[in-house]
């Protein structure tokens, strides 16, 4: 009975390969990216993508030069938020080991995870190092991208952080790459209570209740698109000790969590190849319709959701006001914070496809891709400009998300450079109505 039933979930995942590859023609570019590149599928949990030599930055208008850099940034990599993340997917395969019921791919994937288990104790959430090295890089890119802003003669930083250790960690990393370009760039670090209001503000309750009501979304939608019989399989030598004590779509959810983590360090264990393609993507799209309905402007939840960051929108105005007006300011202001902060703020800010409405769900991944957003290390870069020395005109800015040229609403004044008196008066007419 059991080997029938083997080789009928050999026989589906065959089908459902054959059936992917003849709709490959029909592929969202998710879809593509995906298949090209597995890690995108850890939504949250991916590393930070390097910017490629086809991310050519466009070159400053004709007159102008940049002075001053608005910036919020999502700590780099990090260790899994909680000791139980890890435990979720280990304690079950513990049990069925200890009862005979696992198969060899099971017990290589249990002694993967052991293995890595041992450097996870009393990390919980802290940045690796694959994290720092991703600020310096930021940092280093930075000055490079835009040297005008940091090596002027008295060009300033100002860097806050939440108070969360690897949200620290990466402002230190970040701005050592600074220093290190000009060693007498004016740098002030500060963290405290004080600055969460705005960068780490709290969601207001009615919101929050609106919010959760996704949840069922969410669920209908991982019956739909998870289908974890042919991973459990591979792992598990009793199907009845499956169907009375394995919860099984949410223990392949648990470890693929565990797997997609991994990118975050050095470790060398690489658990991708426990999944196929088409399960990874599978779990990457019920993730993405979580984070659109909860954080985006999906239109089947709460509109008001991007709100939560609007005192961080107001903050990058004000802090702008105090500093547009000069004639001889050079720098920036840097903030560090989380990835649930720069996915509303995308999307209050309409960066590129980010500020989408979209109401179906089944097609959400042709038109909205978290892994596009918040990576590990993700970042908003607000750049502005104004007329060189001797020279009249307005202060344009333009926009960069992960440092890829994004759009912003309106109409530019030339290629992807806006006006930012014309940004600001829409922005705040914006936050006011909604």
């Amino acid at each position: 009975m059991i080997m029938k039933r083997r080789f009928f979930i050999f026989i589906l995942a065959a089908f459902q390969t054959a059936s992917m590859l003849f709709a490959q023609q029909d592929w969202s570019k998710a879809r593509q990216e995906i298949h090209d590149n597995i890690r995108l599928s850890a939504s949250n949990l991916l590393a930070y993508q390097d910017p490629t030599k086809e991310d050519v930055l466009t070159p400053t208008p004709k007159g102008y030069e940049p002075f001053y850099m608005s910036h919020y940034g999502r700590h780099g990599s990090r260790w899994l938020c909680g000791d139980g993340e890890y435990q979720d997917a280990l304690n079950p395969l513990r049990k069925a080991k200890a009862l005979g019921k696992l198969t060899a791919t099971g017990e290589q994937m249990l002694a993967d995870m052991e293995k890595f288990y041992l450097c996870a104790i009393q990390r919980a959430g802290d940045l690796t190092t694959v994290g720092e090295r991703q600020h310096h890089r930021i940092g280093k890119r930075m000055t490079e991208n835009f040297p005008t802003i940091f090596n002027s003669k008295n060009s300033e930083v100002d860097a806050r952080s939440t108070v969360v250790k690897r949200c620290i960690m990466s402002m230190m990393a970040e701005c050592e790459e600074l220093t290190a370009f000009n060693p007498k760039l004016k740098i002030h670090n500060d963290v405290g209570d004080c600055f969460q209001y705005y960068l780490a503000p709290s969601m207001p309750s009615e919101v929050k209740k609106a919010i959760n009501k996704r949840g069922n979304v969410v669920n209908e939608y991982r019956k739909k698109f998870i289908h974890p019989e042919r991973f459990i399989s591979s792992i598990f030598n009793d199907d009845v000790y499956v169907r009375d004590s394995v919860e099984q779509e949410r223990l392949m959810r648990y470890i693929f969590n565990v797997a997609s983590n991994m990118q975050s360090h050095d470790n060398g264990i690489d658990m991708y190849h426990y999944f196929t393609e088409e399960e990874c993507y599978d779990i990457w799209r019920t993730h993405n319709i979580e984070w659109y309905t909860g954080y985006g402007a999906c239109p089947l939840s709460d509109k008001r959701a991007p709100l939560r960051v609007s005192g961080l929108l107001k903050n990058f105005i004000e802090t702008a006001d105090t500093i547009v007006g000069s004639k001889t300011f050079h720098g920036a202001t840097l903030r560090f914070g989380h990835e649930v902060y720069v996915l509303p703020m995308a999307t209050l800010m309409e960066l590129g496809d980010a500020g989408k409405e979209i109401s179906d769900m089944d097609r959400l991944d042709y038109s909205w891709a978290n892994y596009r957003i918040f990576p590990m290390a993700s970042n908003i870069q607000l750049i502005f400009y104004r007329p060189k020395k001797g020279k009249d005109g307005d202060v344009l800015v333009k926009a960069l998300l992960n440092e890829r040229e994004v759009a912003l609403p309106g109409n530019p004044v030339t290629g992807p450079y806006y006006k930012w008196a014309d940004l600001k008066a829409y922005y705040l007419k914006k936050m006011s109505v909604l």
